[in-house]
């Protein structure tokens, strides 16, 4: 049994989860749900990054701290990659003890080992703003190849690296103004001193190699650039404990998160990080996009030699996404967020084809919205699906035959490309894993379509003729969701549910099922409506005007200052509003809680015998003698929360910003206790 880690490139903390990130997580977890299957230890490892510029700039803008903003942001990201069937082991944070653990023992280890340099930089200062600006917050042309509209660290045009003070004509995302050109003391990695180390490292195997050649380049003429690894306050982040004022720039702490969530994990299941980062028991396997190889293959690396940790098993990079050939753009309405393809979409179909286009090169993948329907159709609901539709219904009363009957080869022929599918799994070649499942599902239909069980059913003589039909149908199909059940787990689990098993180790198919119950069909996949993607791609494309658009003046003049301290919070449908439950309720008692600072106990009647003990957080701004008899708006379907004080069952409905400003929401005259609120 292997023992692998696997981890994600750590996504940034200042917006939503898009189609094109799902193409890295999907591509891990879809890798990591393979050797599962396989019966190795795997653990998928992941955090959201959390430290920069852009996040304070975010935060301020929505006046709210970094802290509340990263934390709703984690939250968002989590149910977005949930959505889409992506389990991680552990999912943390870099802006946490654990990270903070480990900055500090690497950046001990780097100045042990003579790396770090101090010096005075120019760097590029928006005046307007009163900062100095990250990368990602200067545009201009690049200096080698003269590319415009660049970020502030490296061409995607022609790869070249560079500062943001060489740009040509920088401009300030921020303020859109021309920054200007300050000193600053920053710190700096001497990666040179390991030259050799990296140049044989990174032509060791352990990148594709595109990705190897591309690195040759660094190596060749000149040394390697020294990492710029700190950033002037004010910046949120780590403060460097040997340079106060200064801060960890967030590509130094960033891959150091995988470091930190590896810890959580260990504290809550009991074991040692050394057996996971500085064993070499241990696989680590990084899956990452090629923007940020550079810094995933050289700094990276160099920062774990240096420390003493384990080096990567393997670096997994992959390309962009493309819509229709297209990058993705919010005015055509193909940026599109997780969020809103999961409104519209089963995730299984991105998965899949996801799965279809990916390889284990490092080249772009397309989404093709028309291509998408076919293929997910197709395949899918036509070839897979479509086996156990046809014929489980005729067997629901009889069950599988008690020996598997002769199918002229079928089932062997399937047990034995398992090997071979599962090399292309290993190899992250998914298209090819794909190509092979679906070659088979092609020899699986003919058998169906040839014995057609549908006129079989019709001739009581044939009852035993049908039952070893379906049997071998049945088997063909249960072997292919096991195939596919790394790329969908959904069809999988609702396969296991017909033979009254879980599809969850390779090994199964390899032997045929029989004798058995099978249970009844219920529906696994609905075609592809195209509609749906065309509404999907147009309220895409809606929010984007929408969020453009300067709003509306109000006549009432309204100050926006509630607003911006406590933002609107993510889109529901209104399905979900519809699951909590509002109620007029009275309160009948209230009474101080004495050990409580802001705790008021409230007595609620909702009318006759229905009575409700709720805990409201209140005491700063209501006296108890004020709120008897008095009728209030409350959860009345929030289950019950056990708290120190006793059980609160409910909650009740108020406004403000919080200490004397806390206003409850009283219904209108007329309301009766127990009446429905919306």
């Amino acid at each position: 049994m292997r023992k692998i880690l696997v981890t994600s490139a750590l996504p940034y903390a200042n917006g939503p989860i898009h189609i094109g990130h799902l193409v890295e997580y999907l591509q891990t977890d879809i890798w990591v749900r393979f050797q599962k299957m396989r019966g190795n230890r795997c653990l998928y490892i992941c955090a959201d990054d959390t430290h920069g510029t852009a996040i304070s700039i975010r935060a301020q803008k929505e006046g709210r701290s970094e802290e509340d903003l990263i934390a709703d942001m984690s939250e968002a990201h989590q149910r977005d990659f949930a959505g889409f069937g992506i389990e991680f082991d552990n999912y943390g944070s870099t802006n946490s003890e654990e990270s903070l653990k480990f900055c500090h023992e690497i950046w001990q280890s780097l100045r042990d080992a003579e790396m770090v340099v101090e010096r005075d930089i120019d760097q590029l200062f928006d005046v307007d703003k009163g900062v100095f600006l990250a990368d990602r917050f200067v545009r201009g042309t690049c200096p080698v190849c003269g590319s415009q509209d660049q970020p502030g660290d490296n061409c995607d045009k022609c790869n070249a690296t560079y500062s943001p003070a060489e740009l040509v004509n920088p401009v300030s995302t921020l303020s859109g103004t021309t920054p200007e050109i300050r000193s600053a003391k920053h710190l700096f990695v001497q990666i040179e001193k390991l030259h050799d180390f990296l140049a044989e490292w990174t032509q060791s195997g352990t990148l594709p190699p595109e990705s190897a050649n591309y690195l040759k380049n660094f190596f060749l003429n000149e040394p390697l650039r020294d990492w710029d690894i700190s950033r002037p306050g004010p910046y949120f982040g780590f403060e460097i404990p040997d340079s106060p004022g200064n801060y960890w720039y967030v590509w130094f702490d960033a891959p150091i998160g995988y470091i930190g969530s590896t810890q959580q994990w260990c504290d809550a299941n009991g074991e040692k990080i050394e057996d996971w980062w500085k064993s070499d028991q241990t696989e680590i396997h990084h899956f990452i996009g090629k923007d940020i190889q550079y810094f995933h293959t050289l700094f990276w690396p160099a920062m774990l030699k240096t420390a003493g940790f384990k080096l990567p098993t393997k670096v997994h990079i992959h390309g962009f996404l493309t819509v229709d050939g297209e990058k993705m753009s919010k005015s055509r309405g193909t940026f599109i967020e997780g969020a809103k393809y999961l409104e519209h979409l089963d995730p299984s179909y991105l998965r899949y084809y996801y799965a279809t286009r990916l390889s284990s090169k490092v080249e772009d993948l397309d989404l093709n919205p028309e291509e998408f329907v076919n293929k997910v159709n197709s395949d899918l609901v036509g070839k897979v699906v479509n086996l156990a539709s046809r014929t489980a219904k005729f067997i629901k009363d009889t069950g599988l035959s008690a020996e598997y009957p002769n199918d002229g080869g079928l089932f062997e022929t399937f047990a034995s490309r398992g090997s071979e599918i599962a090399e292309a799994y290993e190899a992250g070649d998914y298209s090819k894993a794909m190509r092979m499942v679906m070659e088979l599902a092609d020899q699986a239909n003919p058998f169906v379509e040839t014995n057609a069980p549908w006129d079989l059913r019709k001739d009581p003589d044939k009852a035993k003729q049908l039952q070893e039909v379906c049997t071998v149908a049945l088997n063909l199909f249960r072997t292919l969701a096991i195939y596919l059940a790394p790329v969908l787990p959904d069809l999988a689990t609702k396969a296991g549910e017909l033979f009254g098993e879980k599809l969850d180790c390779w090994t199964m198919a390899q032997t045929p099922v029989t004798d058995r119950p099978v249970a009844k069909f219920k529906h696994m996949m609905q075609r592809v409506d195209p509609e749906k993607i065309e509404i999907m791609i147009e309220e895409s494309r809606e929010k984007s005007e929408t969020e453009q658009a300067a709003p509306p003046i109000s006549s009432w003049n309204d100050s926006d200052e509630a607003l911006k301290a406590d933002p609107i919070a993510e889109e529901i449908s209104i399905e979900e509003f519809f699951k909590t439950d509002l109620r007029v309720a009275r309160i009948i008692a209230a009474n101080e809680v004495p050990e409580a600072r802001k705790l008021v106990q409230l007595t609620l009647s909702l009318g006759g015998e229905e009575i409700r003990n709720v805990f409201a957080g209140i005491k700063s701004a209501y006296q108890p003698e004020e709120l008897e008899g008095r009728l209030v708006v409350m959860v009345a379907n929030l289950a019950p929360r056990k708290m120190k004080f006793g059980v609160s069952e409910g909650m009740i409905i108020a406004s403000g910003p919080g200490g004397k400003e806390i206003f409850l929401l009283s219904p209108d005259a007329g309301a009766v206790p127990g009446q429905r609120v919306g």
